[in-house]
């Protein structure tokens, strides 16, 4: 059932893979690097001040602290579980179109997607009381799907790799956010 599994997912990376030009090359490049994103995040930073007002720090480290664990969660989930990255597997890494480096020996889980979608849904909660959900949500939604879609297009990431980043940032967002609800509860 795992070795099914895995075949649909080469299968499914080596058909997005394989669409590429140089345009897209050029653009995908700048999306999956992380420091592209500083006006962005110089804006969210904006919105949490303006908002939140002094107590804008509170949701600073709470994205921080969110963020940390994302990353040290998919590193460890890639130390443990072990599964190469497209761009470092012998059966299919002549297949592959690869845009830059490929990056560390394992890919499984992508930490690209789950930080994104870590923040994505940390923003979420911070500015919904402020804006409405749908102008809120979909474009921090393109926004993370985006960030992670560049990782199967450059060549590091396959697409499991990529949902399974997703769900556990969304799930440490949710985690950190709920225990927050909580303290902010009692502490009232």
């Amino acid at each position: 059932m795992i070795d099914f599994i895995k075949n649909i997912d080469e299968h499914v990376f080596i058909q997005l893979n394989s669409i590429n030009s140089p345009f897209f090359d050029y653009f995908m490049s700048f999306v999956t690097h992380k420091f592209s994103w500083i006006p962005l995040y110089c804006y969210f930073l904006y919105l949490i001040i303006k908002n939140k007002g002094r107590r804008f720090w509170v949701y600073l480290l709470i994205i921080g602290i969110s963020i940390t664990i994302s990353d040290q969660s998919s590193t460890y989930i890639k130390h443990a579980v072990q599964r190469y990255r497209p761009c470092h597997n012998l059966e299919i890494g002549n297949l592959i179109h690869l845009v830059g480096n490929c990056g560390g020996k394992y890919g499984f889980v992508s930490s690209h997607a789950s930080n994104s979608f870590t923040l994505a849904t940390l923003l979420f909660f911070i500015l919904k009381p402020y804006y409405s959900k749908t102008k809120l949500l979909l474009p921090l939604l393109f926004w993370a799907l985006l960030v992670s879609y560049s990782r199967i297009y450059v060549g590091v990431h396959f697409p499991l790799d990529i949902i399974c980043g997703g769900f556990l940032g969304v799930f440490i967002a949710y985690f950190i956010w709920f225990i927050y609800s909580l303290k902010k509860c009692y502490m009232s």
